[in-house]
């Protein structure tokens, strides 16, 4: 068991001194940078999207961080300046024909190159593994490296052809200047926005009132766009006795049923229209009645 005779501690064994400070490995930092996404801490797998401080994410733990931000996720100060997919842009990166894959060394026995990368500059073919620096384009969401970007100037997308300029390049996995650089940026860009918004956006009543007048706009061009109903007109009097030609014309009270045409031509832009007939003679009274003749 020990201490039993013969054994004799040592001082490390009984005095605790300071801890010795782990030292990590500078290349397998930034090795993992480079496959592994920044929230979800898995490898990079396609779609793969970035923010405006140059950091690489799967674009599926992205969004299921913005559909539910009061979640406990690890390393969730890292995508804290996220408000929305607008903040994120999908990455057009070149495949490296030399990359095997997971199944190159499934059984152990090969030599695995923590150098060797899953895509390559499309430009120069730099492996996009951390020792070089790259850049994407916020416009078409390309991705260079710097070196290729400095030899060959120009103002037009190598792979796509987009017109680009100085202020779309964005540097991935920049170092901490960088990226405190690039938050300044992103910060006053949401602020320029923010104050263009509020000059743009018109006050409230003002809104309102052309909300309506939209909508009367689309019912008129609706019913316009509908044939008319041609139907008869409906009788002028809604009781056919209260017509004042009632009691001397029967045709005057109208048809029986309002949608019941009428023989007569009628306009059918107005109500319909009788002419009162003439009334009969009546005998004076008082006067003996004629002698009837019998045969």
């Amino acid at each position: 068991m020990g201490c039993d005779g013969g054994t004799i501690p040592k001082r490390h064994e009984l005095v605790k001194g300071p801890k010795k400070v782990e030292k990590v490995d500078k290349n397998a930092a930034l090795a993992a940078r480079w496959k592994y996404c920044a929230l979800s801490t898995e490898k990079l797998r396609r779609p793969i999207v970035t923010c405006d401080l140059g950091r690489l994410y799967n674009k599926d733990a992205v969004i299921e961080f913005l559909l539910d931000k009061s979640a406990d996720r690890p390393n969730s100060e890292v995508v804290s300046h996220l408000r929305g997919i607008k903040d994120i842009k999908e990455l057009n990166l070149t495949d490296n024909p030399a990359w095997e894959g997971e199944r190159r060394n499934t059984k152990g026995d090969r030599y695995e190159d923590m150098h060797c990368a899953m895509f390559i500059c499309p430009v120069v073919g730099l492996e996009m593994n951390g020792k070089h620096r790259f850049c994407f384009l916020r416009t078409c969401g390309c991705v260079f490296s710097d070196r290729a970007l400095k030899e060959v100037k120009t103002e037009i997308c190598h792979k796509c052809g987009d017109p680009f300029k100085e202020e779309d390049l964005v540097v991935l996995n920049g170092t901490k200047e960088e990226v405190e650089k690039l938050r300044k940026i992103m910060e006053e860009k949401r602020a320029k926005a923010k104050a263009t918004k509020k000059i743009q956006t018109p006050p409230k009543p003002f809104l309102q009132r052309a909300k309506l007048q939209q909508k009367m706009a689309k019912t008129a061009a609706s019913q316009q766009s509908l044939d008319p109903l041609v139907l008869p007109a409906p009788p002028r009097w809604s009781n056919p006795w209260q017509h004042p030609e009632a009691w001397r014309n029967p045709g005057a009270r109208g048809p029986s049923s309002p949608w019941k045409r009428s023989r007569r031509p009628t306009n059918l832009s107005s109500p319909a229209t009788v002419q009162p007939s003439a009334p009969k003679p009546r005998r004076p009274t008082g006067l003996p009645t004629p002698p009837t003749t019998s045969k």
